[in-house]
């Protein structure tokens, strides 16, 4: 099968939706199968070699130069590749770029608006290439922040075309208004030229369905995988004499690293409870620094500066080391997540997660039996959960053993891709 998949790149961030889609299709290709992973805005960045295409579209320095200045709009091609290659696109994903959505609002809505946005030049050097390539047999976008290239790629390709959602209502839902609203009447208009769509968990299917406005039945469940070659299984995961709590998420308030410090104050102020440590590594952007910052400063005040450390973002011999490292991983998420790679990660490599009871997590725990499940956004039942887990090395023990297991058996990258290919082949039609 013939795939054309459209990631777009986090600049210097290891994020989640480029990793999955790195893995998928790296294993389509692994199968047989000719994926073009065609990144937009800038490189993919992901800690397994990188199957993308050395050729970015919707470069990042050219989208935002094309909102604000109506010069840029209007530029001749040959131009735009002084900005547009991959020099100029890596130099500048190796500054912190700032996605906060509050300040995306007016470039939020021009993408949407597809042709009828100040990207329509993009869009054109897009359709340009297009026709230049054999059609594939199905596409997919990354997001449905993406739709708005639907229709024009539609009626170039005439092929069945696919969106996923992971996680982009996070991002939809702190916009400020109007740009709130806007959006998602975009996204609902522009969904009506989507084939299907694939969700990264039966929670987001349903939620996804309702949010956009589509039939719940063209709303396929596609569950995460990852490449577990190099996921090392413990033999004995009961934890040492110190008690290591490990958290591996971006930092950044919605993941909830304070909500985990804050229950790792309640776990010291228990006379029974022994040496400890709290470990947290991922993506920091500087827009997050100082909340990195007040949660160091409050770990100090209560005495326990020493016990906390912040690793920084990790490659992935440094990422799977870290998972060898710690006895218990929480990552304690203020909204209901879709994914949550980094808890199946974790119980890939044998340590058991505590998880807030929404979200991906509840049917993640169900499957696995790798965890606990707390009370979200409450740091006090966070604490009584990870407590149960240090006085009880067998339960702990268990937990991690049954989350390999079981990883291993639900959680699959060829798993991830055999669905994906039944949804995809559900739709492509004869040439």
């Amino acid at each position: 099968m013939d795939i054309l998949y459209f990631t777009a790149g986090a600049a210097g961030m290891y994020c989640g939706s480029c990793l999955r889609d790195n893995a998928l299709a790296t294993e389509l290709i692994r199968q047989g199968h000719n994926v073009t992973l065609l990144p937009l805005y800038t490189p993919t960045l992901t800690d397994e070699p990188n199957v993308s295409k050395d050729r970015v579209f919707f470069g990042g320095i050219s989208v935002f130069l094309e909102q604000h200045l109506a010069f840029f709009r209007h530029t001749p091609r040959w131009m735009d590749k002084l900005w547009d290659s991959m020099f100029a696109l890596k130099a500048a994903s190796k500054r912190s770029i700032a996605v906060n959505p509050s300040a995306l609002g007016e470039l939020t809505i021009s993408m949407l608006k597809g042709e009828d946005g100040y990207q329509r030049k993009e869009i054109s050097k897009l359709l340009d290439w297009l026709r230049t390539q054999p059609a594939p047999d199905v596409i997919d976008l990354q997001n449905s922040m993406l739709s708005g290239l639907a229709k024009p790629i539609k009626r170039i390709l005439n092929r069945p075309l696919c969106c996923t959602l992971q996680g982009e209502d996070l991002f939809l839902a702190n916009l400020s208004e109007p740009y709130r609203s806007e959006a998602l009447k975009l996204i609902r208009e522009n969904a009506k030229q989507i084939d299907a769509f694939i969700a990264v968990s039966s929670f987001y299917a349903d939620f996804m369905a309702e949010y956009l406005g589509v039939p719940r039945n063209k709303v396929h469940v596609v569950p995460l995988g990852i490449n577990l070659q190099d996921y090392k299984v413990k033999q004995n995961n009961s934890h040492s004499e110190v008690f290591r709590i490990g958290y591996f998420a971006r930092i950044a308030p919605e993941k909830g690293l304070h909500l985990l410090a804050d229950a790792y104050r309640l776990l010291r102020q228990r006379e029974d409870f022994g040496p400890a440590r709290l470990d947290a590594a991922g993506y920091l952007a500087a827009e997050h620094k100082t909340y990195l910052s007040e949660i160091e400063q409050k770990m100090k005040d209560a005495g326990l500066g020493e016990e906390f450390r912040y690793h920084g973002a990790l490659d992935r011999e440094a990422k799977l080391q870290f998972f060898q490292n710690i006895d218990v991983l929480s990552m304690p998420t203020t909204y209901a997540e879709p994914k949550g790679l980094p808890v199946l990660e974790a119980m890939a490599s044998t340590v058991p997660v505590v998880q807030p009871d929404w979200g991906s997590f509840p049917e993640i725990i169900e499957r696995t039996g790798g965890g606990l499940l707390c009370q979200p956004d409450d740091s006090t039942s966070l604490a009584e959960a990870l407590y149960s887990l240090w006085k009880n090395p067998e339960m702990l023990n268990d937990l991690g053993k049954q989350g390999a297991k079981n990883v291993r058996q639900h959680y699959t990258v060829s798993q991830m891709a055999n669905r994906v290919l039944e949804v995809y082949g559900g739709l492509s039609v004869p040439r």
